[in-house]
Parts: C-alpha cells; structure tokens; sequence
C-alpha cells in the first residue's frame, strides 16, 4: 500500500475515533470528549491530509518526469536517426578524392586560443 493510501487510511481512522468517543461519551454522560483528545484527533487527521496530498502530487510529478524523458529521447533518438552518418559520408569522399595519404585536419578551436597563436 502507498503512502497515500495510509495516510488516507489514518485520517479516516482517526475522524472515525474521535466522532465515535464525542458521541458515545456525549450519550452516556451528556458531556464532550476532552479538549486535548479532540485536538489530537483533528491534528492527527489534518496532518494525514496533508501528507496525502503531498504524496498524490508526488506521484503526478514523478509521472510527469518519466512522460518527459521518454519524450525526449524518442526524440533524441528520431533526429540521430536522421542525420547519423551524413558527415561520415564527406569524409569518405574527400579521402576518396585526394587519395589514402591525405589527413583529414579538424579546425582549429575558436575563441581566445585561435587569437593567441
């Protein structure tokens, strides 16, 4: 069971509780349950509440997460797909065209160290 759904479960639990004592000590002696009890019981709801609608939103944004990495790499992997080996095919060529003893030279870097040289 998720933390969810326990902690729908003990704020259920825990409402149940306390209506229950109000009601069977209200019946039986005409009084209410002690303030401290009632508190504790709402508290302790309250915070179950709180707890389950953090972990709901949890979950949303854990599935959101997943929907998006899923996305992007199907993504990824289309445009890979697409343009995967068209530079390969250049550098065939040009090799092909200037035969087996010409380098292939990459350029040089850009920015401060091209200027310095």
């Amino acid at each position: 069971m998720t933390l969810k759904w326990w902690a729908v479960g003990v704020a259920v639990v825990s409402l149940t509780s306390g209506v229950t004592a109000n009601v069977v000590i209200g019946v039986v002696n005409g009084e209410q349950l002690p303030l401290l009890a009632n508190l504790f019981a709402l508290t302790t709801a309250g915070t179950a509440v709180v707890l389950a609608v953090l972990a709901e939103l949890n979950d949303r944004l854990n599935d959101r997460v997943s929907a998006l990495t899923e996305f992007l790499v199907a993504r990824l992997n289309e445009i890979e797909a697409r343009t995967g080996d068209r530079n390969t095919g250049f550098v065939e060529g040009y090799l092909l065209s200037h035969g087996q003893e010409a380098a292939v030279v990459p350029f040089e870097r850009r920015g401060r160290g091209a200027a310095e040289r």
